[in-house]
């Protein structure tokens, strides 16, 4: 149940009113996954919501070093709600991390640096508000196992819908399991998972979260897909961070595992986030122009120029695991070919044509997966589109064709996402000067992040097995 909050009052009132028996207070680490500790309603008043409670930011991925490791969670108001998944009655508040000595935001918590990027947004006069639709895919598998030691490396995945079952001894086995990439939009009995993506948005709605739809996924094996409406930069990255903690829970309710580990199949679709995004003045869509392309604005071509130049250091942040490469290559809808043009899924940059409606257009920027931290991601495409509207980029011609299978002569001339995390991160090190424009990213935080994904993922990689992937990502 979201509650509607504005201020500290409302959190406390909300407390005594709804029989809250304890406080949930979550954040965000820095590669992307949500952190929390909690404390009973006899343990905070108003002063101490607002002022901050401690917690050990040196146990926490991207932050502190140990001698310095104090730090304070102080709670958003206007973020509570009650957890559906709970036994007590628990209120949940989304929190920003502040240094308790200078009483400053900390520069590595990631929604923090989204906040930033709204500010800077504003400050150039460019336009008041950017609007972020993700459309962030997921797998819901019946079981999985992954492991691996001195002598043994494995992982296997198995789902009631999986094609490698329909032999399987199932007393009886009924069939309609989809076939490889037939996944897509067929009803039931073969899309087994009505009811329960259903309850998945009954819950997010309860939430505060409004959806669009939400279906059937091209994989086989229970891939599937939930479209939120869109919202603001922050508001929008904590949607998705709800987004990940109710389809995960409500599947394990149903004695399911649910994942947004990119690629965890292999010969079949993976799972990406698709973000839609545009630029408004008020209630003026600034992407909007009756051009003779798409309708889509001159602003809105050259924020596609933004996004195209800075793709591959985008990739570092909005594609940032080893397992987001096995996504994307060739085939697959992969979307590697760094164009852009109207319906076509095989650019990376897509103008949806569904609507004439001049609030609905929009750039869908199809590189990103759901691997990614969204606080961070959201605010890099921003910053580069930003960029590419300062710039006046030019994205270039579009290519109104299937991309995969251009004649050579031809695909020479469309660039590629690059191939690797170490090639992405090699490309954010050197392409970062537009993310720190307005202080939005600050040079520790790449630092940081780039030593991080280097030592704890690019290494590791290197040194064990692959399976070993699923220990890193699978609670992406």
């Amino acid at each position: 149940m979201f509650l509607n909050c504005e201020t500290t009052a409302d959190v406390l009132e909300s407390i005594k009113d709804k029989d809250v028996q304890m406080i949930d207070l979550r954040f965000t680490d820095l590669p992307g996954t949500w952190q929390h500790f909690s404390v009973p309603p006899g343990a905070v008043d108003a002063a101490t919501l607002e002022k901050g409670i401690g917690f050990d930011g040196s146990s926490i991925r991207g932050f502190q070093e140990i001698q310095e490791s104090d730090m304070l969670v102080v709670a958003d108001p206007a973020t509570a709600f009650i957890d559906p998944f709970q036994r007590a009655q628990t209120l949940v508040l989304i929190c920003n991390i502040r240094d308790p000595v200078t009483g400053q935001p900390y520069s590595r918590d990631a929604r923090y640096i989204a906040q930033k990027a709204e500010i800077y947004l504003k400050s150039t006069g460019i336009a008041d508000t950017a609007h972020f639709g993700p459309e962030a895919e997921f797998f819901v598998f019946d079981g999985v196992r992954y492991a691996q030691g001195i002598n043994y490396a494995c992982h296997e995945i198995d789902s009631n819908e999986g094609i490698w079952n329909s032999a399987r001894e199932e007393e009886p086995n009924l069939g309609h399991k989809p076939r490889q990439k037939e996944g897509y939009f067929p009803a039931p009995p073969v899309d087994s998972m009505q009811d329960l993506r259903t309850e998945m948005v009954l819950e997010l709605e309860k939430l505060g979260i409004r959806v669009e739809a939400h279906h059937h996924e091209v994989a086989t094996a229970g891939q599937a897909e939930i479209d939120m409406h869109y919202a603001t930069v922050t508001r929008m990255a904590d949607n998705l961070m709800i987004y990940k903690y109710v389809i995960k829970n409500t599947a394990r309710q149903h004695g399911k595992t649910a994942t947004f580990m990119p690629k965890p199949l292999f010969e079949d679709n993976a799972s990406g986030m698709h973000v839609h995004q545009s630029l408004w003045n008020g209630d003026t869509n600034l992407f909007y122009g009756q051009t003779d392309y798409a309708e889509l604005s001159d602003l809105g071509r050259f924020y596609i120029g933004g996004l195209l130049k800075h793709a591959w250091s985008l990739c570092g942040l909005c594609a940032p695991t080893t397992n987001s490469y096995r996504r994307l290559v060739p085939g697959y809808e992969a979307p590697i070919n760094l164009v852009y043009s109207q319906r076509n899924r095989s650019a990376c940059c897509r103008i949806p044509m569904y609507s004439p409606d001049p609030r609905a257009k929009r750039v869908e920027f199809r590189t990103p997966d759901p691997s990614c931290n969204g606080y961070l991601a959201f605010a890099a495409m921003l910053l580069a589109g930003l960029d590419g509207i300062e710039g006046r980029i030019d994205p270039g011609k579009p290519i109104d064709k299937n991309l995969y299978d251009l004649p050579p002569e031809e695909a020479r001339n469309v660039r590629s996402t690059p191939g690797s995390l170490e090639a992405a991160l090699d490309a954010l090190e050197a392409d970062h000067e537009f993310l720190m424009r307005g202080d939005v990213f600050t040079k520790d935080v790449i630092e940081t992040w780039l030593d991080y994904k280097r030592k704890k993922e690019v290494d590791a990689i290197r040194l064990r097995p692959h399976p070993y992937e699923f220990h890193l990502y699978y609670d992406a």
